[in-house]
């Protein structure tokens, strides 16, 4: 394992490399606890590197057992080695010259499930960010591009299936009862998209005849007796590949596809060129075992891996401050292919559920960093919700600001431009200048400036003289590094609501920029005053979230509450209506603090009941309506001072609240959404369930009885209608026999597919209450839990710390302590998914003062331990910071 230098990484230190490597051949023979890897390197000098300039490698826990140039063994006293660094000093003065390296490594102790480990009897590896130098000596970086041959040698017994990056060009038998297969990958490639499986896996092919007439086979492998699961993950395959053709213009280019799904994985796939890897929750899907969720999920996922091939792999980042350029853009164009596959208004509400859930918090707490950050000391905590969905927000920005004509056009000059490259955020914004001759440079601090920007809003309305006026302002909060901001260039989408529900128009509005409903914030102030409005009007803003910002709105409920009933665009409406259920359980909070009973207003009672029986709406949307907002983003929203139990009561009872005054409309409703018919995936039936799901809630909340929760839970026919049973029972019923009875039956099922028993994991973790803490350490004791298995630590240690705000934010500590020994026994095995536990305490400064204190001293504890790994040191220290 790499030792921490703690080195800081700087992008204005970025050089070219010194050396490239145009060609690599590796050969691997496959052995659990001794593999040996021979790398073929065709190293050239850049036109700039003198002859005396030694040729630096990185590695990572290899065993060097010998080097060799043009075919001459080189001697130690030739190069030096230390645990991070080959440096081959005794180089050839010709320009060009072949280096082989000859290492072994143990697959089966590599527990951090980086570079080329074994899990379940199946090889397989995971290069990015710095994985590669796991296996072989190289210049790991992403701007050193290499076209790439592979032969494998393994067991036939042991590993029938042999696969790497690109095409099958040679198989063969050899002695022994051994085998072996060669890869050819003709597209140049970082070191970061190597990939290499063996094993013995089942596998579901098809073909796919692409926009030219090309015939490309596809295979998705899993393990054997799960192909069936997969079927779903083809078609979502298909349909994005023809999807990428028709919107993007962008062709598959390897005459093969493959896919593998493992169950050890530390991200959610991998999108290796030709040989995707993927966590196996993200391909295996049937009704008995997923949820719509689950569907939802593995369609977007497959799709974003294999939009990779263009906006990642064909062009891919220079160097790791440039992450965002592939998972930014890649995060955009699969939102976009889920939006034309389901509901897009859904779509985009799900959407920024998940930013101001995930990267809200990030950019307002010690973790801000830039959407390009400008230093880092590990990679590996820099994958963030920042770079991915923020990142994804600024390439929507400039479709808004371009419009779609010319953001088409900027795209296609893009992969015209830089197929092949290794590029940067200049190279993307500049292609969007060329085709539009704006000038972005203003736009380009999305990328630059960390920080969530708030825009300020003030309307005054003269009705003599049939004008509106806003004021408009915005400030940047400061962030860790970064105290004082620049002004930012801000496309807020708007209207003006009339009485009627319709929008206005107007004759003239001076003060601002306005392009096809589209205000332009580019100054701290603007006054724009419109003309030819003689009513008053409901300022519909920032409609579609045209710009991840925070608003502060001067208006009164009445105006949310007529725009959640009647605004035209469907993401302000539901916008409206969860700013007045978020400010309703901040109200409720206070008189619970203060010892008072909560209070709610009854037109927010009768607004919901009005939306669940909206027949205008679709069932995903009313479904995403109802839904409330979770206790941390109500926490967000308070700021500072949190209570955790507080928030969890006021919320409880605006449920509680909302089921009772439309009871029976609700029961109604829910008998009439009873599934009729088989089960189907299709965005219209979740929906349908999706509703139905959420009445179930309030039903339940309302009455106090669990027996509705129980009859769904014994006569679901899927799992999306189990799993959200079972949900039911144990957050409102968790002392009910019928609870404890569920959860029995429900491991007495699925007690032996990992996938769905990490399901129940995740419900019991997430139920909150007083002996939450208690539930979750006795599961952490469970014969089924694993240390080495990421999705299970997620599924419990993940979901307890970030989806259990009381029982994680116990005022006692003891959730912070529970939570300190397991983040520390994972990080013994795998710093990775270590860190990415940690930064459940991100926030910890908006607690309350007890609380605060106590999640300070966890966060020492974890920073005092011994031999802490890079990973998980970096995301304690800038927490504390």
């Amino acid at each position: 394992m790499r030792t921490d230098t703690g080195q800081v990484f700087k992008l204005e230190d970025y050089r070219p490399s010194n050396f490239l490597i145009p060609k690599t051949k590796l050969s691997f023979r496959l052995d659990p606890d001794r593999t040996t890897v021979v790398s073929e390197l065709t190293v050239e000098r850049n036109a700039e590197t003198s002859d005396g300039t030694p040729l630096v490698l990185d590695g990572d826990g290899l065993t060097l057992v010998e080097l060799e140039i043009d075919g001459e063994k080189v001697g130690p006293n030739a190069y030096d080695l230390t645990p991070e660094k080959l440096t081959v000093h005794a180089l050839p003065k010709r320009k060009s010259f072949r280096l082989k390296v000859t290492t072994e490594i143990s697959p089966s102790t590599n527990t951090a499930l980086m570079g080329l480990y074994r899990s379940n009897g199946v090889y397989c590896t995971q290069c990015e960010a710095e994985g590669f130098r796991r296996i072989t000596y190289f210049l790991d970086r992403p701007d050193v591009l290499s076209v790439y041959t592979v032969r494998i040698e393994a067991d036939r017994k042991d590993a029938p299936l042999l696969l790497s990056n690109g095409n099958p060009s040679d198989a063969g038998e050899l002695d022994g009862g051994r085998h072996y297969a060669v890869w050819e990958d003709p597209f140049p490639k970082p070191s970061y998209l190597f990939a290499l499986v063996a094993g013995d896996l089942g596998v579901l092919e098809d073909r796919f005849t692409t926009m030219s007439g090309r015939e490309v086979a596809l295979g998705i492998y899993v393990e054997h007796g799960k192909e069936p699961r997969a079927t779903y993950a083809m078609d979502a395959l298909k349909r994005s590949m023809k999807w990428d053709e028709e919107v993007f213009g962008r062709e598959y280019d390897l005459d093969v596809f493959n896919i593998v799904a493992v169950s050890d994985f530390n991200m959610g796939a991998m999108e290796n060129k030709g040989l995707n890897v993927f966590n196996d929750k993200y391909v295996l899907a049937d009704e008995e075992t997923a949820t719509d969720a689950d569907f939802a999920n593995i369609e977007a996922i497959i799709a974003h891996e294999y939009f990779h091939n263009w906006t990642g792999n064909r062009i891919t980042c220079r160097d790791w401050f440039q992450l965002c350029l592939k998972e930014g853009l890649t995060v955009y164009r699969d939102h976009e292919f889920s939006a034309d596959q389901r509901s897009r208004a859904v779509k985009r509400i799900a959407e920024v559920r998940t930013l101001k859930a995930h990267q809200f918090p990030e950019d307002q707490g010690p973790l801000a960093h830039p959407v390009r950050p400008r230093r880092y000391r590990e990679i590996n905590n820099f994958y963030t919700a920042t770079v991915y969905e923020k990142g994804s927000e600024i390439v929507r920005m400039i479709r808004t600001v371009l419009g779609r004509e010319k953001f088409r056009e900027g795209m296609d000059l893009y992969f015209e431009r830089h197929d092949g490259d290794a590029a940067t955020i200049e190279d993307f914004l500049r292609v969007f200048e060329d085709v539009s001759q704006k000038d972005l440079s203003q736009f380009a601090l999305w990328y630059h400036q960390a920080g969530t920007p708030n825009v300020t809003v003030k309307a005054s309305h003269d009705a003599q003289r049939a004008e509106l006026v806003l004021d408009v302002e915005q400030s940047s909060p400061p962030t860790p590094g970064e105290s004082r901001k620049r002004l930012m260039h801000i496309p807020l989408a708007f209207g003006l609501v009339g009485p009627s529900g319709e929008d206005f128009t107007w004759d003239t509005a001076e003060g601002a920029s306005i392009e096809n409903s589209i205000l332009h914030i580019r100054k701290r102030k603007h006054s724009i005053r419109f003309t030819g409005i003689s009513e008053r009007p409901r300022v519909s803003l920032n409609r579609g979230f045209s710009a991840p910002v925070t608003l502060s709105v001067e208006e009164k409920p009445e105006d949310r509450a007529f725009l959640a009933r009647h605004d035209s665009d469907l993401f302000s409406r539901w916008q409206a209506l969860n700013t007045l259920m978020t400010e309703a359980i901040i109200e409720a909070s206070k008189l619970i603090r203060g010892g008072k009973e909560p209070q709610f207003p009854d037109d927010l009672l009768v607004l919901c009941g009005d939306i669940a029986a909206d027949v205008s709406l679709e069932e995903a949307y009313r479904a995403l309506a109802l839904t409330f907002p979770a206790e941390a983003d109500v926490a967000r929203e308070i700021g500072s001072n949190i209570d955790p139990d507080a928030i969890l009561a006021a919320r409880d009872a605006l449920v509680a609240a909302v089921g009772s005054a439309n009871g029976a409309s609700f029961a109604t409703l829910y008998e009439k959404l009873a599934a009729e018919g088989p089960f189907s995936p299709d965005a219209q039936s979740a929906g349908r369930r999706a509703l139905r799901n959420a009445l179930l809630d309030y039903l339940s909340a309302s009455s106090g009885n669990p027996g509705r929760a129980a009859a769904q839970f014994e006569q679901a026919t899927n799992m999306t209608d189990r799993s959200a049973a079972l949900t039911t029972l144990a957050v409102r019923h968790p002392a009910a026999p019928e609870t404890a009875a569920a959860l029995a039956r429900f491991e007495e099922r699925y007690g032996s597919d990992p996938l769905v028993l990490d399901k129940w994991f995740q419900i019991q973790a997430a139920a909150p209450g007083r002996h939450s803490l208690e539930t979750v350490r006795s599961l952490s004791e469970h014969r089924a839990f694993s240390l080495a298995n990421p999705n299970r630590i997620r599924s419990l240690i993940g979901t307890f710390s970030s989806a259990n705000q009381t029982g994680f934010h116990r005022p006692d500590g003891e959730g912070y302590r529970f939570f300190t020994e397991m983040v520390l026994a994972v990080e013994r095995r795998n710093p990775q998914v270590a860190a990415r536990l940690a930064t459940a305490l991100r926030s910890w400064r908006s607690l309350e003062p007890g609380r605060r204190a106590l999640a300070r001293e966890a966060l020492l504890r974890i920073s005092s331990a011994e031999n802490l790994s890079p990973d998980l040191r970096d995301i304690v220290e800038r927490t504390l910071a």
